[in-house]
């Protein structure tokens, strides 16, 4: 029971993180006003930005799990090859998404994607961070003596 309600509350807690630093991310790039009148449906700009923010979540599982399991049945490269792999989603989530936030011209609610642009670019450097501690571990753990590669 305890392990469950602490598993709700860290989710809820970083929930709440996300949707501030998505906030932050839209108040810096000075579009977090809504606009005038709200577009409805699937634009150009709003498929983008989903487009980044599905490749940036697919960065942070895969680097999350290259931090938790960094090697596996496939052999000792997969951890380091995930890493790598979560580096790469993470920072071209981060260019989409700030390039996307770059262009905007309005709001949420413009049809641009912005807030789908604002967390790409949160989740893009969530994935970097995590990528670059399983990296770290993965060197750490090949270079030690002793310990076969």
């Amino acid at each position: 029971m305890k392990r469950t309600f602490a598993m709700i509350l860290a989710a809820v807690a970083a929930a709440a993180l996300f949707g501030g630093l998505v906030y932050a991310v839209l108040v810096a790039a000075h579009v977090s006003e809504p606009a005038a009148t709200t577009v409805y449906g699937l634009t150009p700009r709003r498929l983008w930005a989903t487009t980044v923010a599905v490749l940036a979540l697919a960065g942070v599982v895969i680097g999350g799990l290259a931090l938790a399991r960094p090697t596996s049945r496939f052999g000792t490269a997969s951890g380091r090859l995930g890493a790598i792999i979560a580096l790469v989603a993470g920072l071209m989530a981060v260019v989409n998404g700030g390039l996307n936030l770059a262009i905007a011209n309005g709001g949420p609610g413009t049809g641009n994607g912005v807030v789908g642009g604002a967390a790409a670019s949160v989740l893009g450097l969530i994935a970097l961070a995590l990528s670059g501690l399983a990296l770290a571990r993965c060197r750490r753990t090949a270079s030690e003596p002793g310990r076969m590669t």
